[in-house]
Formats: structure tokens, sequence, C-alpha cells
């Protein structure tokens, strides 16, 4: 994207996770400072393309999963990025038009790719706000949100590839309950998160890229992934490697865990 054709109030001096991921994505809405981030972090995790593809692949699979076995037809996705191939709504729309989608990011750039781009059935229904998820109960009290989703009812709220941006753990689990205590019994939340379980090499090292990058960035275990999820009725096979949750390829055509050093996790609220 040409320096000349930035919206107004968009830095583009700054990496933005959303446009970075763009990036390894191979998309073509991002600015120098975000594929300048990209490539150190590359340097350091050479597999990070692959990672942001499974990634994508996970909610692919997840939201066919509600779609189809849960019965859910509205979508809260908060992160959402730009948009991309395969979209929260194209594939609950394909499956049941009826399907509402709200999407959120805080990226300015984000809302002006995406009403362009985004159209949703006929039958169903779609938005896109901008909005910060530090800030959860100004997004649950948008405007937007409650004229396109009913938060009275089942919602899937897809939290993707967002929460290790929050380095504070005491503030991420403020804003997970926040979000968690105002879905509907029936509720659904799609989780993905980066892991140190399967990441080689010196821990250490990697912090030092991340801090670099312009973007802070902390990676849990799985097992402080699960403690997001206690209380909640996890879907099988519960928290575990992206390319292993509900995978719809053959075992030798799947990427090996420690080339995406991401967990994924599908849970229900009782």
């Amino acid at each position: 994207m040409d320096i000349e054709q930035v919206p107004s109030g968009i830095d583009a001096s700054r990496a933005h996770p959303a446009r970075r991921y763009d990036y390894w994505l191979g998309g073509k809405d991002n600015f120098e400072a975000d594929r300048e981030s990209g490539r150190l972090v590359a340097a350091a995790f050479p597999t990070i393309r692959m990672s942001a593809i499974e990634n994508r692949r996970f909610l692919h699979r997840a939201v066919r999963h509600l779609t189809e076995e849960a019965g859910i037809r509205q979508f809260l996705d908060i992160g959402a990025g730009l948009p991309s191939a395969g979209n929260v709504h194209e594939i609950a729309q394909e499956i049941a038009p009826e399907s509402r989608v709200v999407y959120v990011d805080n990226d300015p750039i984000v809302l002006v790719h995406a009403r362009a781009l985004l159209n949703s059935s006929p039958e169903g229904r779609t938005a896109y706000l901008e909005a910060d998820l530090n800030d959860p109960e100004h997004i649950l009290g948008l405007a937007g949100v409650h004229e396109t989703i009913d938060l009275s009812k089942p919602v899937a709220l897809m939290l993707l590839a967002v929460f290790h941006f929050m380095v504070d753990d005491e503030a991420a689990h403020r804003i997970f309950r926040t979000l968690r205590e105002r879905l509907a019994p029936g509720s659904y939340i799609v989780f993905s998160h980066a892991t140190s379980d399967d990441l080689a090499g010196d821990p250490e090292e990697h912090r030092k890229v991340n801090n670099m990058s312009g973007i802070p960035f902390r990676v849990r275990t799985s097992a402080e992934v699960a403690e997001f999820m206690e209380g909640l009725e996890l879907v099988e096979p519960g928290v575990s490697s992206l390319p292993h949750w509900r995978p719809n390829v053959p075992e030798r055509e799947r990427a090996r865990p420690e080339d995406i050093c991401m967990h994924g996790v599908v849970a229900r609220i009782p």
C-alpha cells in the first residue's frame, strides 16, 4: 500500500498486529513498518507464515463445527483483522444464510476495507465496528453490536490470536471474564494463542525479538491457556495444537506443532 493512500488517523510508521498478520498471509494491506516487524519475527521463527495460515484454518473448522453441529447463528469476532478469503460470515452463511456476524478491530484501516468488501447474505447480516479489546464494556455496549446480534441468545465469541498481545495476565483475565459473563448460556468461545510448549530455541531470545518487533507479545503455555477456560465445557479435543483440533486432512499432511506454536480451543458456556 502506498503511503499516499494512508487513510486519515492511521499511523503507518508503527506496526499493527492486523496489518502484520495480513503481510504474513500474503496480503497487500500493510505498510513497511508492518513488513519490517513481520520479517524480524520470521527471522527468529521462520514458520510464522505457516502459523498464521493454520490459525486461519482453525477458524474455518471451528465456525463450520459451531454452525453445523452446535446450531450457532450469531458470531462476535473481536480482533478480526483485515478481510481475507474465508471470513466468518462466508463460512457460516454458506451453511446457514440467516447467520449474523459482528466483526470488531481497533485498526481504522480494517474498517475501511471491511465496509468495501464484506457483504452479507440477504437473510443474514454483518457489521464491522472499530473498537479496542482492552475496553470490553465499550464493545458490548455498541449500538452496532445490539443491532446485529442478540446477546440474550447463544453467540460464538471469536478470540483468535489476540490475547497473546495482552502481556499483563491480570488484565487479560479481567477482559476475558467481562466478555464471558455477558454471554448467554449455550454460547461458545473460540480461542487461539501463541504457546511456548512447542517452541524450539532459547525462550529469552524469542522474547527479545518480540520486544524488538514493536508489538508487545506474550506466549503462554497450554496450561495457562486452559486457565482462561475454567468453568467452561471444552469441545473435544480440548486445548490442542492448532493442526490437531478436529483436523480435516490426513495426519501425514498436517503441520507439525513445533512449526505452528499455537494452541486452540473451543469451549461452551454452560
